[in-house]
């Protein structure tokens, strides 16, 4: 997709990944660098339009997921995956600490070819460089379909930042994000 800004053509790239509560992943993407936008939403089931309660439910086959579109000028698909691996436990099927279901697992939903090489490559480098104790469990597939979300589950932690599971779940992740990757915040 191109994109042009002030005359000048960039080209955006589009990526959906599942890790967890999607809360959690837009609230971090959100903040880094070169990712213009996210939105929560469900992928990888056979269900059309599928509601929250639905996946919720486990009889949809989808997962909580984030769509991003990013600049690769700015930052690299790679670095996208670097982060994502750095912000959820790839090593748990189905479950990211608490919350637990097939809606949880980790997931990339690929949109080309050159990103389904990528989440390879970096898959084996982090299990080669044993960040994790048990190897990566990370689906790796390409996307069919992509839902949003309901309306209220997008931006959740910047409008919601004091409900319990923020505090709890999400604030953990976004500071410890911060933290790992202050460079590469927006500014």
């Amino acid at each position: 997709m191109s994109i042009s800004d002030n005359g000048a053509s960039h080209t955006k790239e589009i990526t959906t990944l599942g890790g967890g509560c999607f809360w959690c992943l837009e609230a971090v993407f959100d903040e880094l660098q070169g990712v213009d936008d996210v939105v929560s939403g469900y992928a990888g089931g056979s269900t059309i339009n599928p509601t929250y309660q639905q996946v919720c439910s486990e009889t949809t086959g989808h997962a909580e997921v984030v769509q991003l579109t990013f600049d690769p000028q700015l930052i690299s698909f790679a670095d996208i995956l670097k982060v994502f691996f750095s912000i959820h436990d790839p090593t748990t099927l189905n479950r990211q600490g608490a919350d637990v279901g097939t809606q949880y697992r980790s997931a990339i939903f690929f949109h080309t070819p050159e990103q389904q090489a990528i989440a390879a490559q970096v898959i084996a480098e982090i299990n080669k460089a044993g960040i994790w104790n048990r190897p990566i469990v990370t689906e790796v597939t390409p996307l069919e379909t992509f839902y949003p979300a309901e309306d209220y589950h997008q931006e959740y932690f910047q409008y919601n930042g004091e409900q319990p599971y923020c505090q709890v779940v999400i604030a953990p992740k976004v500071a410890k994000f911060r933290k790992e990757y202050l460079n590469r915040l927006k500014k």
